[in-house]
């Protein structure tokens, strides 16, 4: 359809672009494709010295697009806004894109990856479809200002003044500075009149005290957690591989419940963990376990030597200090209800976060633009008409598995159609197989 354009001196605005997507991310991307699309000319900004740079750290670089189980309970900050978007750009609609732009999908428990294993296919795929809708994408570009006027937008930029008709906005809030969510688009947002809910890390570890976490670290084991706030146990709950660090708590499961946990803290409210150690078995079963083990090494073995294979050595420690038991005392020296106490520490073992890690270490941020100041259908501004907003900057934010990078092609399309009726056919009982 055209020539590739891709500058990066571009010095002055080539006429009034129909749109200027600010962010060439994964919704800054689909925003422009979708835009092209309709037949709109196009400019993409990046400040960045290439697009997708963010996209290529995703799913451990194999980039986990999206997922078949698309429950909007897995997404935190505006319950509303979610479902609004999602019905113009489904699951369905990700993966039919994606195999229209050459990348095939391979399934994995549900989870959704390019049959490559790369993330660099996504990106060069979206990037090839750019260059043949000749979006002309300009990268190494610093925002230094965004003026509406009477024809649209005046877009002040370290490479150049441009002009547009309207302006989406998919710069990412503050996660993974280095790789180009920086918040350095905050204060020009704000000058336009609209506000922020606080912007937190999420998708990242906490600081965290109850254990010796420099003598445990580097542990990882299988666990399940349930989040608790001022004293009471929540009913979040999340399993998979716990990473101990020196500084507390990491891994998956912490990931799936950072979002709340985040909140809650900047909130000033108290947050603990009630981690389960023993996840496959019940209290009964692990007091069983334990009793055998205890009466088999009476007199022979001490408390940690008996509990040897079951649990990791650095853990067997805190888990007997906690109880209240000493490591050398010998296995046949508990009692009944003692056992009962060392079986409910190991499955409730407590510990309390005392600190989110910082933005450099989170995968997404939880907060974003305020959704009241925004038009849920369309994503454009009620303050500023002709300004929509796309990807994280939005007050979205979901857990592991693919769900954050589908709220990015879905908020990117939406915003991509600025305002227009939306058409989409609905791929569900689509014979075609995805596995």
């Amino acid at each position: 359809m055209g020539q590739p354009v891709e500058k990066k001196n571009h010095k002055k605005a080539s006429g009034i672009y129909d749109v200027i997507v600010i962010g060439a991310g994964a919704s800054g991307m689909m925003a422009a494709i979708t835009a092209a699309r309709q037949g709109r000319r196009v400019l993409l900004l990046e400040h960045m010295d290439k697009p997708g740079k963010k996209l290529l750290a995703t799913g451990n670089g194999r980039c986990n697009y999206t997922n078949e189980d698309m429950d909007y309970s897995y997404y935190y900050g505006n319950k509303e806004l979610v479902p609004s978007i999602m019905r113009y750009f489904h699951n369905y609609d990700t993966v039919s894109f994606f195999k229209e732009i050459g990348i095939y999908p391979r399934k994995k428990n549900g989870y959704y990856y390019p049959f490559s294993g790369q993330a660099l296919s996504v990106v060069e795929a979206l990037t090839a479809e750019l260059k043949r809708l000749s979006v002309t994408l300009v990268v190494s570009c610093d925002i230094h200002g965004l003026k509406p006027d009477s024809r649209g937008f005046y877009v002040q930029t370290s490479t150049g003044n441009y002009r547009g008709k309207n302006v989406i906005v998919a710069t990412g809030l503050k996660a993974s500075e280095k790789l180009g969510s920086d918040g350095s688009l905050f204060p020009i947002i704000k000058g336009l009149g609209h506000r922020f809910v606080p912007i937190l890390p999420a998708l990242c570890g906490f600081e965290a005290k109850g254990m010796n976490f420099k003598r445990v670290a580097g542990v990882r084991t299988q666990a399940s957690l349930s989040l608790v706030t001022d004293g009471c146990r929540s009913k979040l709950e999340e399993e998979g591989e716990l990473q101990l660090t020196d500084y507390g708590v990491s891994g998956i499961p912490v990931f799936q419940i950072s979002s709340n946990a985040s909140r809650a803290l900047y909130a000033g409210r108290k947050v603990g963990l009630e981690i389960d150690f023993m996840p496959d078995l019940t209290h009964s079963m692990l007091v069983e376990e334990l009793n055998r083990r205890f009466a088999r090494d009476k007199g022979q073995r001490t408390l940690s030597q008996s509990l040897c294979g079951l649990f990791h050595q650095k853990l067997i420690p805190e888990f007997l200090k906690k109880a209240g038991f000493h490591p050398e005392a010998d296995a046949g020296s508990l009692g009944p209800s003692e056992v009962e106490k060392l079986a409910t520490t190991i499955l409730r073992y407590p510990v309390e976060l005392t600190k989110v890690r910082d933005f450099s270490t989170a995968q997404v941020c939880t907060g974003g633009i305020r959704s009241e100041e925004i038009d849920i259908h369309t994503l454009e501004s009620k303050l500023v008409p002709g300004l929509f907003f796309a990807g994280e900057i939005l007050d979205v934010d979901g857990i592991c598995g693919g769900y954050n990078l589908q709220w990015a092609w879905a908020s990117g399309y939406v915003a991509g159609m600025l305002g227009a009726p939306v058409h989409f056919e609905c791929h569900m009982c689509d014979s075609d197989s995805t596995d």
